[in-house]
């Protein structure tokens, strides 16, 4: 049900996982409404990185709904994600001094190696933990868990699905849905994009795009946290009986644990 907003706004659900997004009309006024947004939204439109921020209302039953400006434009399409712009925008948000303040001052929280380990566990049907691939890539997830200091970690989306990166009919680039932000090695970020959506060749070329010198040490964290992508959509799959995508990840983690095991 939408929140009553009053002051003569017209809500109209956008649909989504969380259902808490609206198309919101008044007279001649368009915005996007998104109900108990990320608190460090206005840090994120100030660098640029989201859709403008036009208001903020703390609606009668507590919870807060924040209006940005519409964008004429639509989401990316799987393919696109390979392209520069995006890895040029990913970059922005990983070094951004603002954001990591913002989110410090929110109470943002830490996603280490180990926590990601502790909740794939549980995740896994027992015909998985038995399939010897995963049984060899979880050991080696294990031993090889990367040492960034987390003095190190920055502002991570947490989700880069194509479908939460806008680009407005201007050409412009957005990154939105903040609902996972989280600091961590940006590395987590950029094994899940990769690992869905760029193919294995691709990925020294891509991270060039991105801006950082292509080292052993960033390639293998990558790697790492590519791997542990690729267990959790298995896991996923599995649980959802979607086999096409499960046996597509199997493949991928086949390659990166034998590029693991032989660096």
């Amino acid at each position: 049900m939408a929140p009553n907003m009053r002051d003569g706004w017209q809500l109209y659900p956008l649909g989504g996982n969380t259902g808490t997004a609206y198309m919101g009309t008044k007279a001649s006024q368009k915005v996007f409404l998104k109900q108990n947004a990320s608190p460090f939204l206005a840090a994120l439109s100030m660098e640029g990185i989201t859709p403008r921020l036009v208001w903020t209302k703390r609606l009668t039953t507590g919870d807060v709904m924040t209006a940005q400006e519409w964008l004429n434009g639509r989401t990316l399409r799987r393919s696109e994600m390979r392209e520069q712009r995006v890895a040029r925008l990913l970059h922005r948000v990983h070094h951004s001094q603002l954001l990591h303040d913002m989110l410090t001052k929110v109470g943002g929280r830490s996603t280490t190696p180990a926590q990601l380990l502790d909740r794939l566990a549980p995740t896994l049907a027992p015909e998985l933990r038995q399939h010897p691939l995963i049984q060899r890539a979880l050991q080696t997830l294990q031993t090889e868990q990367p040492q960034l200091p987390a003095t190190a970690y920055e502002v991570c989306h947490g989700d880069l699905n194509h479908k939460n990166w806008l680009l407005s009919d201007r050409q412009r680039l957005y990154l939105v849905d903040w609902d996972a932000a989280t600091f961590a090695d940006p590395a987590f970020d950029l094994g899940s994009l990769l690992c869905e959506y760029v193919p294995l060749e691709e990925w020294h070329r891509w991270l060039q795009d991105y801006g950082e010198r292509v080292t052993a040490p960033l390639t293998a964290r990558v790697n790492w946290y590519a791997r542990m992508h690729c267990i959790t959509v298995i896991a996923e799959s599995y649980r959802q009986q979607r086999f096409q995508i499960m046996n597509q990840h199997l493949i991928l983690l086949e390659k990166l644990t034998r590029e693991s095991v032989n660096d």
